[in-house]
């Protein structure tokens, strides 16, 4: 039966994601205009999100988010699922950090693109100052910023080291940084497969942390502090960080 429900699950999943993507990116860009700026592509988001968790019979969770006007949401990443499972979750409008190739895509990648949310290139570190430049502008203009400081999705379901961008754009900000751990989605869906097995998933937020509390000279104790506390809502293990990773310095996502 498990094996059946998984099957059913992942052909669903898959199918819809593909549905609501066409439905919900078009009608993200065709509201794109409508004030307040943002709130069509959040409502459509949330939409897609709603409809492809759904689909794959995921149940999302989630402990009660601090109350901020915006601020800068760090998540630990081990699954695809990790993305509806926080735009469901956190409250007002939110933008993330996505591959720069996300915006090539015919309709989704505009629709990405007439929601404010900043590309990031990878390959190309000499770009890491424009997404730096724009996640700012973009925090200015109200909201919230999510990012997966690690940079790519866990092959272990572990937390990885952090790179230091989402750090560098809460102290420059000045918003502060709330630690949020996703459990249960690498179970859902490890990075290892493309099979669906659907269990139930619960977004923990933690406590918001001032960055002006560490400074630039505190950066590497915060995001230590940060990266732990990450783990430790996710429910897994933090391995040894590398330190020439976090030494990155374009704010990490992958989608």
């Amino acid at each position: 039966m498990n094996a059946l429900v998984s099957v059913v699950a992942t052909v669903s999943g898959w199918l819809n994601l593909a549905l609501a993507t066409l439905v919900c990116a078009t009608g993200a860009i065709l509201t794109s205009w409508v004030p307040p700026r943002g709130a069509g592509v959040t409502f459509f988001a949330r939409l897609w999100s709603r409809w492809w968790l759904a689909a794959s019979g995921v149940r999302v969770r989630r402990t009660p988010p601090p109350r901020l006007p915006g601020g800068i949401y760090l998540a630990n990443h081990a699954s695809w699922y990790d993305i509806p499972s926080l735009i469901v979750s956190i409250p007002g409008n939110i933008r993330f950090l996505a591959k720069r190739t996300l915006f090539q895509i015919p309709i989704f990648g505009w629709a990405l693109r007439a929601g404010g949310f900043i590309p990031v290139d990878r390959q190309d570190k000499s770009r890491a100052k424009e997404s730096f430049q724009a996640g700012i502008d973009e925090l200015r203009r109200g909201g919230s910023l999510v990012l997966f400081p690690e940079g790519t999705r866990s092959r272990d379901g572990r937390v990885h080291t952090f790179q230091r961008g989402g750090f560098l754009l809460a102290l420059k900000s000045g918003l502060p940084i709330v630690p949020v751990g996703v459990e249960g989605t690498y179970r859902v869906l490890p990075r290892t497969t493309l099979r669906v097995r659907p269990r139930p998933v619960t977004v923990h937020f933690g406590a918001a942390v001032d960055p002006a509390d560490y400074g630039l000279r505190g950066r590497r104790r915060l995001i230590s502090e940060v990266r732990a506390e990450v783990a430790r809502l996710a429910g897994v293990e933090a391995v040894a960080e590398d330190p020439s990773a976090a030494a990155e310095a374009e704010p990490g996502t992958e989608s």
